[in-house]
Parts: structure tokens; sequence; C-alpha cells
């Protein structure tokens, strides 16, 4: 079995920051947590792991696996594995009364097609057979069976994290028709299905050898990362401009400073500044350009992220909201893999937990922080938040506390007023956070889906 493995990093609280997300390839190199920590206390340390760690080539589980998992978590009655899903009480903060928080909380319950159209830079992939890039990092072709049985289990919103710059001319970056009219395909079966749609920028954030980048969040590369964030969104808003609100529109993935010593970290460095000023003013872009297409896109829901995605960037006052021409329509976006030790560190990684005590604020306490952060400076203020990636991955004999880290997340998360999503990178050896087995469609950790849909009313 091969499984091409990317950088997990990640690094050490702050008094002031911590947070995550899922990033882009990183050249097999394997970084361990201990290399990846800086000093105790470094200024600017994001706490939580990016979830580079989980994208992977190929789907890697055997169907004997796959059917253990499936009895193992499908049932607590026989009385053979004794699995439960735990009683939370979290108090619910008042929430403004405004259309754009009630649509957040109208998403309820969200899953990533991880590892699928954001799959980028396979050398076996040429033009002639781009649509191979769907399947290459996951072994599967979307179906609309699979979408009908993830809505079948509860979820209400799914996100298509899609990458571009491998599908598009090189000088003036028009998309190909083949390329667009696929992730057309698979937004219609997912809105035809009822569910609320999210599609993005991802893979997309990189300097080539030649020096050439494609969006790259520093003042050395801002004119051309304009350039094409302008061209991909004027593009994708034009092809669906005449979607109703069931399409959200995401404006960049984890933009972050990719192959620096700053790149899952932020300071009061210039380097840092300039890259979180050089956010700000593309997320200003992707807000201006798909609002200039008109049609439904003049009021559609629309989200940004911070620097790196990471929640304590997004509560950091050098993080700006975009301005707007319509009110109440924009979103703010986080990814956390958090507590980092439990949630994303593998068996492997140095300091790795398996146990998660939802009554402990060891367990819950970086969980709880970052909630109220976000409801404090976004949401009670009437800017909706999600969390539109988040999972903990499979350790040995850890499925019930998987069950209570799900459980306790989403719970603190909805009482806070915001929505979350689930990555899927469909594996599922342990280490990994696959929860829908697309190649036998089928969810083999049940109890899990439900311990997540259990508070997200």
């Amino acid at each position: 079995m091969r499984i091409k493995r990317y950088v997990a990093m990640v690094l050490c609280a702050s008094l002031a920051l911590s947070a995550t997300g899922c990033g882009r390839a990183a050249d097999n190199k394997e970084t361990t947590a201990a290399e990846a920590l800086p000093a105790n206390g470094e200024e600017g340390a994001l706490t939580s792991a990016n979830a580079e760690n989980t994208e992977v080539q190929q789907q890697v589980t055997t169907e004997s696996t796959l059917e253990k998992s499936e009895e193992e978590t499908t049932s607590t009655e026989k009385g053979k594995f004794e699995y439960e899903i735990p009683e939370v009480s979290i108090e619910k903060k008042e929430l403004p009364d405004e259309e754009d928080i009630q649509f957040v909380q109208d998403l309820k319950l969200g899953w990533n097609l991880g590892n699928t159209f954001d799959a980028a830079d396979v050398r076996s992939i040429t033009a002639e057979n781009e649509l191979d890039y769907e399947s290459t990092w996951n072994g599967v072709v979307t179906t609309p069976e699979m979408l009908d049985t993830i809505k079948a289990a509860g979820f209400d919103t799914i996100r298509i994290p899609v990458s571009w710059h491998n599908h598009m001319t090189e000088d003036d970056y028009v998309i190909s028709e083949v390329w667009m009219d696929r992730v057309a395909e698979v937004v219609d079966w997912a809105i035809d299905d009822g569910f609320y749609v999210i599609i993005n920028i991802h893979h997309d954030n990189t300097i080539e050898e030649n020096s050439n980048c494609f969006f790259y969040p520093s003042s050395e590369y801002y004119e051309q990362s304009e350039k094409y964030v302008t061209a991909v969104w004027t593009q994708v808003a034009e092809r669906f401009k005449d979607y109703d609100e069931h399409l959200i529109f995401e404006s960049l993935n984890e933009p972050r400073l990719v192959g620096t010593s700053l790149e899952w970290m932020i300071n009061n460095s210039e380097m840092s500044l300039d890259a979180m000023d050089c956010i700000n003013k593309l997320n200003q872009v992707f807000v201006d350009v798909v609002r200039a297409t008109g049609g439904n896109n003049a009021t559609r829901y629309i989200t940004v992220p911070g620097y790196a995605a990471s929640w304590d960037a997004a509560v950091n006052d050098n993080f700006k909201v975009p301005e707007d021409t319509v009110e109440n329509r924009l979103l703010v976006t986080v990814h956390a893999y958090i507590p980092y030790f439990f949630a994303l560190a593998d068996e492997s990684t140095k300091g790795s937990v398996s146990d998660f005590d939802i009554n402990s604020s060891d367990s819950t306490g970086e969980i709880d922080r970052m909630c109220e952060a976000l409801y404090d400076k976004f949401v009670s203020k009437g800017c909706p938040v999600i969390i539109d990636e988040m999972g903990a991955v499979s350790k040995t004999d850890n499925f019930q506390d998987r069950i209570n880290w799900a459980t306790y997340y989403v719970a603190k998360a909805r009482a806070n007023g915001i929505t979350c999503l689930w990555w899927d990178n469909n594996s599922f050896d342990n280490g990994q956070l696959g929860l829908f087995n697309r190649r036998l469609n089928k969810i083999p950790f049940k109890l899990l889906v439900e311990a997540m849909l259990k508070y997200c009313e």
C-alpha cells in the first residue's frame, strides 16, 4: 500500500494564539511534532496542526478492516463493544436575530469531499486526461449515489474543495471547460439532493520553481496573486451566477506563506504583518469580483478566512472582514483540528494522546477558548462563522474517545452559533480521517456521525 503523506506542522500555544487547517502537499517530507514545535511561549505560534498529513493519494483500507469497523461502530446494543454518545450540557449563547446568523444555523452539519477536486500537481496527469485528478488521491470517482448516502446520514452541507491551476491556460488563466463542467455536475447533484454547497480556491497557494505563482500572500507576489484570484473568481462566479443561496463561495483555502518559517504561525514581524495585509486585500478582491458578476452573486453568501484559516488569526486585530455591497451576506471561515495531540497527531508523534474526556479542561480547553473567542469577535456582533474543516484521526482502540470529542466539539460550536464540517480524506487506517467509504458507499462510523448530529439543532 502506497501512501503519500504530507507535512503535519504543529506549533505550541502562545499567549495570544491557537488554530489550524488542512493544507497542501509537501513533497513526501515527514515532520514530527517535536521537530515542528517552537520554544514554549514563542509569539505567534498556531497551536493546532494543519491537516496536510491527511492528504492521501490512494484509499488504503481493506474491505475486511471496513467490515470490522462497521460491525463495531453501528450498534451499542449487542453488549460487545459498549460505545455510547455522551450527554453534554453547554449553555447556548444568545444569537443575534439576523438572517445570516440563521442561515449558518441552517447549514447544520457538513462534510468535505476531500482529496477529490482539490488534488493537484500530479505529474502523470496531462490536459488530455485531466479528469483523472478527481480520483488520483482517493481512488474513486464521485457519483450521485455517494451524495445520496451522505445526505441520508443527516448532513445538510457539503464542501467541494477545488484546485484550479492544473486546469487552465498558462498566461491568461482560462479554466478548462471540461474541468469546470465536471465541478458543476457534482455541484448540481449535491444541490438536487438538498445540500448547501461550498466551493473555493484550494491548493493554488504556491510558488513554482521558476518563481511564478498562482497566489501567494506577500507583497512580492501580490500583483500576480490578485491577477490569479480575479481570473478564477470571475469565471467561477459567472458560471454559477444563476444558482440560488444553496451555493456558497469561499475565497481561499488556508492562505499562508508556504515553505517559510512562518507558514503555520503569525507574529508581529514585518513578513507576517505583510502576509496578513495581502490576505485582507485578496479577500476584498474576491468580494468585489463576485459581486460585480451580478445575478444571484450580488447577494450570495460568501466566506473568507484569515491567515492559514486559523482561528487565532481570525480573531487577531490584523484580520479585516472585507467591505461588502450587501448587508449580512459575508461569513468568516476557520479550520481547527484541535486539540492537536488528540485530533491530528498520529500515534508515532511524540506527545500524541488517544483519550478525550469531556469533563476535563485538559481535553476541552482549547475547543472552549476557540468557540468563545469566535463568538465574542464575530457571532455576537452579527458576523457568522463556519468551521469548514475539522476532524479527529483514528488511533488504536480510541473510537469511544473520538465519539466523545465529536460530541463535545460540535455541541460547543453550535452553542456559540457556529457550524462544523468534517474533513474526509477517504482513508481509514489509524491516523486518518475517513468517515464515509466511497468505494463501498457506506458509513462505517455511524455512531461518530450520530454524535455530531445530536447537538446540531
